[in-house]
């Protein structure tokens, strides 16, 4: 190719078209502009979906817009004939390529909202998820609100954070740990942390407030009351304040960030903390982004994007229950918020802590390879802040209840409910929101499917007409296709369904629902049932007098290498906010009898993630190794491996016919024009993890570029593909 992509010539010079021009003429100079007197080029990222787009290209930059070229600026620039935004990412003395170079279009806003460390890390999570680095800007930098912008008009973006806090400025030596009079002993106070219940937890506030990076995995305790996990997030944050430094906290929805925000206000100074989430709208978000971006904050609190926010001196970055899904991002490059942390913890020098009442897989490998310190309590402590767990499925249990196993609500539940009224509220868990979400044959017990798509059937309310859940097409004369039979039958209850049948039970209880688009924050102490999904249940203030975990073999029976983990997870966060044994707190669950039951009777979530951990390793299974999905047609996936250097550590699976469901279909890949889509699994060790990856999103370019053969899509390390 002649002269590289994106490059022009002056209008009274020839100009050769490269294929990424295609025909168009390339925009030609502003008029006869001047060029900057220093550092004349601009290298600018393209915002483009096109993989082979994902570098930087150089132009000259125009003496009127000197001034506002700055690296990080929103720009726009003439390329292949139409006009494309982007970043400036950086001014230099000369260009490396020997094309003609057209001027800069304009600066769209002088503000510099894309800092080089999140321009680094950008890159970083492009480079571990085979994506390109635009998608990830997508996510990092929220869109421009000019209004916005105005309040901030006149000042300079210099990093520097709020000078007024309390402890702020550099450690001394005397505040090192260990030290009699450093900060491990007398800047956090011990007897207001919620650390204080874990052997190690004062050392690790000490190691943040003397300005360390210390990174723990952490097991909560508790769901409810002063030491539920908000305060020991806010203790974290308070600490790493303390030492000047700012910190990132992400959580997985809108209900925990509220409890994240209301505890830290009690313990920075007002203005320390910011929400980021996308949820408040355009507005307050770009608006707390550039409180951020100027330093009048310095703690970001919000949902996975938040893991790009622009916090100078960054101490901590921390994730509340790294396994919740809405932690994983839904576009390409589908980059999980953990993942995002940690590469940021790494390139920072940050510290970390990842904190769940249950324990990934993936945190417990953190833990095993040394790079993270475990934080849990004793198991006199656990035994005594934890409720009494029950299960139906046990030898005592089936001896008294012989017919608990086919009851959905065995009587041992039903009694906890009713001696757990007389002190406060009961906490109902269901495993699916809606009224019937599955229906089935009454006779042959055959699902029921819609005769247009072959989607699931559902009922959203007794005498509501049977639907279909991914075209909504109803029903009103099925008949089933195996047997003939009209009559249907509901496979599983959802909350709305359970909600129906408990008020019926307890006529003079009310009944309060969770789930859905009708989520409660929180109840009152009052006696009442709370049916909600998993994580929907709502905060007791004084925590719940009993729990019961419902459909327990239906969660642990889908088909999903996360199936148990999974469950674990939904049963210890709802457990956490049921009032200990000492209190009267008992938890009753409905599953046959597992290792995973046995876990949580014990409450250990260490040990289960131990296990599964190893099982993984045994299998060769992630995140023992990494893996990614590649899809397309079959003749495209044979001729983009064939292009990769596989190393014989790696090993491929398929490929394999994928079903064209409604859930499969993504924003990235479409319906491939309605041809069978297969799928080709790779599975590889972490030490080639890099330059396989690489290799990956090279192949992707090159068949961009071409625009040859059929399109592939990549995904690595998706936990919802296995």
């Amino acid at each position: 190719m002649g002269e590289r992509a994106g490059h022009g010539t002056p209008e009274s010079e020839a100009v050769q078209l490269s294929l990424l021009h295609g025909f168009a003429q390339p925009a030609a100079p502003v008029g006869k502009a001047q060029t900057a007197p220093a550092l004349p080029i601009a290298r600018v990222l393209l915002d483009s979906p096109l993989p082979h787009l994902d570098r930087p290209f150089d132009y000259l930059v125009p003496a009127e817009l000197d001034g506002d070229a700055r690296p990080g600026v929103r720009v726009k620039v003439r390329f292949g004939g139409q006009e494309l935004p982007g970043f400036l990412t950086a001014r230099l003395e000369s260009s490396e390529t020997t094309a003609r170079l057209v001027y800069l279009g304009k600066v769209v806003s002088p503000v510099p909202v894309l800092s080089p460390e999140i321009l680094s890390l950008a890159e970083a999570v492009a480079a571990r998820y085979a994506g390109s680095v635009h998608d990830v800007l997508r996510v990092a930098v929220p869109p421009r609100v000019a209004r916005v912008e105005k309040e901030f008009a006149g000042r300079t973006v210099d990093g520097a954070l709020k000078t007024d806090l309390p402890g702020s400025g550099p450690a001394t030596s005397a505040d090192t740990p260990g030290s009699e009079s450093g900060a491990e002993t007398g800047s956090v106070p011990e007897t207001t942390s919620p650390f204080r219940l874990y052997p190690h937890g004062p050392r690790f506030l000490g190691h943040l407030a003397a300005g360390h990076s210390p990174r723990a995995v952490l097991a909560s305790l508790r769901g409810y009351g002063p030491d539920a996990w908000p305060e020991e997030i806010a203790a974290a944050v308070e600490a790493t304040v303390l030492s000047g430094r700012g910190a990132v906290v992400v959580v997985p929805d809108q209900k925990d960030l509220a409890r994240v925000m209301a505890a830290l206000q009690a313990r920075v100074p007002e203005g320390t903390a910011v929400r980021l989430t996308g949820e408040d709208g355009p507005t307050p978000r770009y608006r707390s982004f550039l409180q951020l971006l100027y330093g009048d904050a310095s703690v970001a609190v919000g949902t996975r994007s938040a893991a790009y926010a622009p916090v100078a001196n960054l101490g901590l970055v921390c994730i509340w229950d790294d396994a919740d899904g809405l932690h994983a991002e839904q576009r390409a490059p589908y980059q999980h918020a953990r993942d995002v942390l940690l590469l940021r913890a790494e390139a920072a020098g940050a510290g970390m802590l990842v904190a769940s009442h249950a324990r990934s897989t993936e945190a417990q490998r953190l833990v095993e390879s040394g790079w993270a310190a475990a934080l849990g309590a004793e198991r006199a402590l656990v035994r005594k802040s934890t409720p009494r767990v029950v299960s139906t499925a046990d030898s005592f249990s089936m001896e008294r209840d012989p017919l608990a196993a086919r009851a959905r609500i065995p009587h041992a539940a039903w009694k906890a409910a009713q001696d757990g009224l007389k002190r406060g509220p009961v906490l109902v868990q269901v495993a699916r929101t809606g009224f019937s979400p599955a229906l089935s044959c009454q006779d042959c017990r055959e699902p029921a499917r819609c005769r247009q798509c072959q989607g699931p059937l559902a009922q959203a309310g007794r005498n509501a007409l049977p639907a279909c859940r991914w075209c909504a097409r109803p029903e009103p004369r099925w008949h089933c296709p195996s047997c003939g039979s009209f009559r249907l039958r509901a496979s599983t209850a959802g909350a709305g369904r359970t909600a129906e049948e408990l008020g019926r039970a307890f006529p003079s209880v009310p009944v309060i629902s969770s789930a859905g688009d009708h989520i409660r924050t929180d109840v009152p102490d009052a006696p009442a049932l709370v049916v909600a999904t998993p994580g929907a249940e709502p905060v007791a203030p004084s925590g719940y007098a009993a729990g019961l975990l419902l459909d327990g073999t239906a969660m642990l029976s889908r088909q999903s290498l996360h199936a148990q983990e999974e469950t674990l997870r939904r049963w210890l966060t709802a457990a956490a906010l049921v009032r200990p044994a000492g209190d009267g707190g008992v938890v009753v669950v409905t599953a046959d009898d597992s290792a995973t039951v046995g876990h949580l009777l014990r409450w250990d979530p260490a040990g289960a993630a131990e296990r599964e951990l190893g099982l993984r390793r045994e299998l060769g299974l992630p995140p023992a190794v990494r893996f990614a999905e590649l899809t397309g047609s079959r003749e495209g996936l044979e001729g983009f491996i064939s292009r990769l250097e596989v190393p014989d550590t790696a090993r491929i699976v398929g490929p394999a016919p994928v079903e064209d469901t409604a859930s499969y279909r993504s924003e990235e890949q479409g319906n491939l024009n309605g041809a069978v889509r297969w799928r080709t699994l790779c599975f590889f060790p972490y030490a080639d993890a890099a330059a396989l990856t690489a290799a990956m999103r090279a192949a992707k370019a090159a068949l961009s570029a071409r625009r040859t053969g059929d399109p592939v899509y990549i995904r690595v390390d998706g936990q919802d593909i296995l």
